[in-house]
């Protein structure tokens, strides 16, 4: 493992680190325990998890939003914000898929040049973004 790899976390990916999930590859999970490796979230994230909580598809993670700042303390994490580059990217991106969210962390991924952990295999159907599995 590289020292000091930057990784960027798609929502799932943070929803099931947070709850230590089995759903998590052992190449991911260990990535996620290794301190050397700096996990980010991009600001997508608590963006999706706070829509789909108040439209009832994750009702579960209303405590995880109320302590948003300090979960992403306990994981470990750091936060990177979208600015108009990464809206125009994602806006733009040539990919069939319509989700937003993954649109955006797409377009985060690439533009910051980070490579996106993320068990969605249709993240490879883009040129230029590394995923991790």
């Amino acid at each position: 493992m590289v020292l000091d790899q930057q990784v960027l976390l798609d929502t799932h990916v943070f929803l099931w680190a947070v709850r230590k999930s089995a759903r998590l590859s052992n190449k991911v999970a260990a990535l996620l325990e290794n301190r050397s490796v700096v996990l980010i979230v991009p600001a997508a994230v608590p963006w999706e998890l706070a829509t789909k909580h108040r439209i009832g598809k994750l009702e579960a993670v209303g405590a995880l939003l109320a302590d948003y700042p300090d979960t992403l303390v306990r994981l470990g994490a750091s936060t990177l914000g979208h600015t108009h580059t990464h809206m125009l990217t994602a806006g733009l991106l040539d990919w069939r898929h319509r989700d937003p969210f993954d649109r955006l962390i797409a377009a985060t991924a690439i533009i910051e040049g980070l490579p996106l952990v993320t068990a969605d295999a249709e993240f490879d159907n883009i040129p230029g973004l590394n995923r991790i599995w």
